[in-house]
C-alpha cells in the first residue's frame, strides 16, 4: 500500500505496537509514539523497522493537545502525508475500589487522555487531511481504541468506563463529519486482553473467559487487536464508517 502512513499513539507496547508491526506488514510508513524518548520505544521502533517499512519515532504526550499540530508536521516531514490516525494510547484508573472513592484526580486524568486527547488529536488529524489535495487511490481512515467498558460497567473503573463511553461518541461523532470527506472513522472496543493495563487481574479474567464470561474461552492478545485495526485501516471493510468493532469474543452478546 505505498504511499499510506500512520501515527498509532501509545504504540510503545500493547496493543499499540501490535498495530504498528501489523500496519507495516501492509506497507504503511509508521510514527512509533510513546510518552518519552525512551529504551521502550527504542526498542519498539527497532521491531516495526523490522517489517521493512519507513518508521521514526514520535515521542510526545498525547494530553498536550497544544501539540498536537506541531507533532504532526515533525512526522510528516520524515515519513510523508499521514494518511491514518489510530488513537490507542489511554490509561487506566489510579485505584480500583469502591465508586464512591473515586478521586477527582483520577477522574479527571482519564477524561484527560482516554476523551479530551484523543478528540482534538482526531481534530487536528482531520484538518491537516482536508486542507491538502488527498490521492483518492489512498483509504483515510481514523481508529479509536475505546473499551467494551464503553458499553458494560465495572464499578471499581468507574472513571474508566465513563471515559470510554465518552470515546466512543466521538468516534461517531467524527464519523459523521467525515463522511462526505471520504475518511473512515472506527471505534475498536477491546475486551480482555492480555496487556500491561490488565497484568494485574489477567490470570482471574481468563478462568472467567474459560468459565463462559467469553464465547470464545480465552482472552484476547494485542496481536488480535492488531490485525483488526489494521484491517479497518487498510480499507478492506469498504463502505463502512462509524462502526463498533466489539473486539471482546462475544462477552457482551446478549443470552440466556
Amino acid at each position: 500500500m505505498t504511499g499510506q502512513a500512520a501515527l498509532i499513539t501509545g504504540s510503545s507496547r500493547g496493543i499499540g505496537l501490535a498495530t504498528a508491526i501489523e500496519l507495516a506488514r501492509e506497507g504503511f510508513a509508521i510514527a512509533v509514539n510513546g510518552p518519552a524518548d525512551d529504551g521502550e520505544l527504542a526498542a519498539a521502533l527497532e521491531k516495526v523497522r523490522a517489517e521493512g517499512m519507513p518508521v521514526v519515532a514520535a515521542p510526545f504526550d498525547v494530553a498536550d493537545i497544544g501539540n498536537h499540530d506541531e507533532q504532526l508536521a515533525v512526522i510528516e516531514k520524515a515519513i510523508g502525508p499521514l494518511t491514518t490516525l489510530v488513537n490507542n494510547a489511554g490509561v487506566g484508573v489510579l485505584s480500583r475500589g469502591d465508586l464512591l472513592d473515586v478521586t477527582e484526580d483520577s477522574y479527571d486524568r482519564c477524561l484527560e487522555v482516554n476523551t479530551k486527547a484523543m478528540f482534538f488529536l482526531c481534530q487536528a488529524f482531520a484538518r491537516r487531511l482536508l486542507a491538502r489535495d488527498r490521492d483518492p487511490e489512498l483509504f483515510h481512515s481514523i481508529v479509536n481504541v475505546t473499551s467494551a467498558n464503553a458499553i458494560a460497567v465495572a464499578v471499581q473503573r468507574g472513571e474508566y468506563c465513563a471515559s470510554k463511553a465518552a470515546a466512543a461518541m466521538v468516534s461517531k461523532t467524527f464519523a459523521v463529519r467525515l463522511g462526505t470527506e471520504n475518511i473512515a472513522v472506527y471505534d475498536v472496543q477491546p475486551g480482555l486482553i492480555n496487556t500491561d493495563m490488565t497484568a494485574p487481574v489477567i490470570d482471574s479474567y481468563a478462568q472467567r473467559a474459560r468459565d463462559g464470561l467469553t464465547l470464545f474461552p480465552r482472552v484476547g492478545q494485542p496481536e488480535d487487536m492488531g490485525r483488526i485495526i489494521a484491517s479497518l485501516a487498510s480499507g478492506k471493510l469498504p463502505y463502512t464508517t462509524g462502526q463498533v468493532i466489539s473486539a471482546d469474543a462475544g462477552m457482551l452478546v446478549s443470552r440466556f
